[in-house]
């Protein structure tokens, strides 16, 4: 089955709720593309022995591996956790996660400031870019398993929102203008 994302509504219920338009407006893996947002689905069975997976992490040099179990038994601090990774933000590289078990959602912003939720499922691998404001929020079930790719050492520095002067969004910001051949705002 294909990843699935949405433009969000506007409401403040509860963020781990679906949070559809009405009526529902779905968004094109293509579109994800253009704001430079890359998916794979894979095998969460045999992720340890999957040359899918070791080309990935070979071609894109995700060298950096770790698993997170993310659920109220066995994170401390769980809700301090959950609201702190709601928090709009940037980083400086690429955030990769690929979901062994579980959902969740990861929201980013469009080049029109618009909210599309992406939900992610078991065998779902996904590269947001450096510089996209987004956020990561559990699902209902409250439990999702990711491994966390990265090149290097891992640094997980959040920048959060405004961040329009920081190189990274700048540099963001102007690869969606050359893709889409109109002037993006900063927002």
């Amino acid at each position: 089955m294909a990843l699935e994302a949405w433009f969000m509504d506007d409401s403040n219920e509860d963020q781990r709720l679906p949070h559809h338009r009405n009526p529902k407006e779905f968004v094109t893996l293509d579109y994800l593309a253009d704001l430079g947002v890359v998916h794979w689905k894979l095998n969460p069975e045999n992720y340890e022995n999957d040359s899918k997976l070791s080309k990935i992490r070979e071609e894109r040099g995700y060298d950096y591996m770790d698993l997170l179990d993310l659920c109220p038994e066995k994170v401390s601090n769980y809700e301090e956790k959950l609201k702190n990774f709601f928090t709009e933000h940037i980083h400086k590289d690429e955030e990769i996660r690929y979901c062994l078990k579980g959902s969740g959602y990861f929201d980013v912003r469009d080049k029109d400031d618009r909210w599309i939720r992406i939900l992610m499922k078991p065998g779902d691998l996904i590269v947001l870019p450096a510089g996209i404001y987004h956020r990561f929020t559990l699902d209902t079930s409250n439990y999702i398993k990711l491994m966390r790719l990265f090149v290097g050492e891992p640094v997980w520095t959040p920048y959060n929102r405004p961040q329009e002067e920081h190189p990274v969004r700048k540099e963001y910001i102007k690869s969606l203008t050359k893709k889409f051949g109109e002037t993006i705002r900063a927002y």
